[in-house]
């Protein structure tokens, strides 16, 4: 068997159709294409064919992951979840993974980080309800501890946002209160900012 031809794929930009006895057999990045060194005429044994179809199966899932990836950042935990779901094996689970880790792609410390300061951008929320988020994400107490004693943003600050934010939809200070409370702000804190006047 030869591979008698090589064409870049139109519709997935740095991915490549093989060809092999003048019929498409599979497909493989720019990056495995070169590291596995396939040219055009070169033979192949019927179990190499085997093994490159099989780096292409897995090779997929790796560009998959990458824009799973893309849409936003992901926690170690999120992205072996995801791939668990592909029915990817544990070996190959792991060595995703390794090599997302290796090209920075995923790190939980950077994760935790963005994902506090997009929360902080976007909605305010108390360093208690970070912490329960980030903890839903699978991300260490040790890694939140880090990231959220570098957050140097200041909580009665966020709270005044958020019941200038809130205080038309509860016009009962009681519900308000409660609904603080459930975002993780402490009920002194709570009772402190409600009770606020402007002029204060």
């Amino acid at each position: 068997m030869n591979i008698t031809d090589i064409k870049a794929q139109v519709k997935t930009a740095g991915r490549y159709s093989i060809f092999v006895d003048g019929k498409y057999n599979f497909s493989l990045s720019d990056v495995v294409l070169l590291e596995q060194q396939v040219r055009v005429g070169q033979e192949l044994t019927k179990e190499r064919v085997a093994e490159l179809k099989q780096l292409s199966s897995d090779d997929k899932l790796y560009g998959l992951t990458l824009r799973f990836l893309s849409i936003r950042p992901r926690s170690e935990w999120e992205v072996h979840t995801y791939l668990q779901r592909k029915q990817a094996s544990p070996a190959l689970v792991s060595s995703i993974l390794n090599r997302l880790s290796k090209d920075g792609y995923i790190n939980d410390i950077s994760f935790a980080q963005a994902w506090v300061a997009s929360r902080r951008l976007l909605r305010p929320a108390s360093k208690r309800k970070l912490q329960q988020e980030l903890r839903s994400k699978r991300v260490s107490d040790e890694v939140i501890g880090q990231v959220l004693a570098g957050d140097e943003t200041d909580e009665r600050q966020v709270l005044r946002e958020l019941v200038a934010k809130k205080r038309a939809r509860y016009a009962d200070e009681v519900k308000l209160m409660q609904y603080l409370v459930r975002q993780g702000f402490s009920y002194e804190d709570v009772k402190a900012v409600v009770r606020e006047r402007p002029d204060d």
